[in-house]
C-alpha cells in the first residue's frame, strides 16, 4: 500500500468515526430526558390508548387520567404482600416529591376485574395517597390497557375466589406530551425514585 493511499484511507476512517460520533451525539441530545434514564426502554413500544372505570364509577380514557406526569402500576387488591408494597413505594416517593413542591400523580390499574370493584379499588388506594387514581373495568378493557402497556398478568388456578394472580411489578413513568418514558423495578427505593421522577419533570418543564 502506497503511503498516499493509507493516508486516504485513515481520513476516510476518520471521516466515518466522526460522523458516527457527531449522530451519536446528536441522538443524545434530542433525547430530552437523556441524563435522567437509567434503562434504555423510553420510547413509544410502551403505553397506548385506554378506557377504563376510575374510582368514582365514571368511564374515563388515558388522556383523562394522564393529565401530567404520571406513575402507573398494574396489579391486584386481593394481593397479599407485592402490590402494598410496590404501592406504598410509589406512595412515598410522590410525598418526597411533594415537599418539594414537585407534583406527580400515581395510578393503580387492576388487573383482577372479577374481585375488583369500583368500591374495593378505591378503599385499596386511599390507604397510600389522596392522590391516587384507581382504575378497573370490564375484563377486555383490563386486557386492552394491559396490552398496551406490555404487562404480564395470569390468574392461578384455586377451587375458591382465594386465587392469586402472576403479573408484571414493574412502575411506569408516563407524560401526557411524551408518553411512556422510564420504568422501575421493585428494588427502587422511594428516594431513589424520588430523585429520578423530579429529574424527568424538570427535563419535561
Amino acid at each position: 500500500m502506497s503511503k498516499t493511499y493509507a493516508i486516504a484511507a485513515g481520513a476516510v476512517v476518520v471521516a466515518l468515526l466522526g460522523g458516527t460520533f457527531a449522530a451519536t451525539q446528536f441522538g443524545k441530545s434530542d433525547d430530552i430526558f437523556a441524563q435522567c434514564r437509567a434503562s434504555q426502554s423510553g420510547g413509544g413500544a410502551i403505553g397506548g390508548p385506554f378506557e377504563l372505570v376510575d374510582e368514582n364509577g365514571v368511564t374515563v380514557t388515558n388522556e383523562d387520567v394522564i393529565t401530567g406526569p404520571t406513575v402507573i402500576y398494574f396489579g391486584y387488591t386481593f394481593c397479599p404482600d407485592v402490590c402494598p408494597l410496590d404501592n406504598m413505594r410509589n406512595a412515598q416517593a410522590i410525598e418526597i416529591l411533594d415537599e418539594h413542591g414537585v407534583e406527580v400523580t400515581p395510578v393503580f390499574i387492576s388487573i383482577d376485574p372479577e374481585r375488583d370493584t369500583v368500591d374495593v379499588v378505591r378503599e385499596f388506594t386511599d390507604n397510600f395517597h389522596d392522590r391516587m387514581i384507581g382504575l378497573t373495568g370490564s375484563p377486555e378493557q383490563v386486557r386492552a390497557a394491559s396490552q398496551a402497556y406490555r404487562t404480564y398478568y395470569a390468574k392461578q388456578e384455586a377451587d375458591d375466589e382465594y386465587y392469586l394472580v402472576d403479573h408484571t411489578t414493574m412502575s411506569y413513568l408516563v407524560f401526557p406530551e411524551h408518553g411512556f418514558q422510564e420504568f422501575y423495578r421493585r428494588d427502587v427505593t422511594p428516594e431513589q425514585m424520588a430523585e429520578s421522577l423530579s429529574c424527568f419533570v424538570e427535563a419535561a418543564s
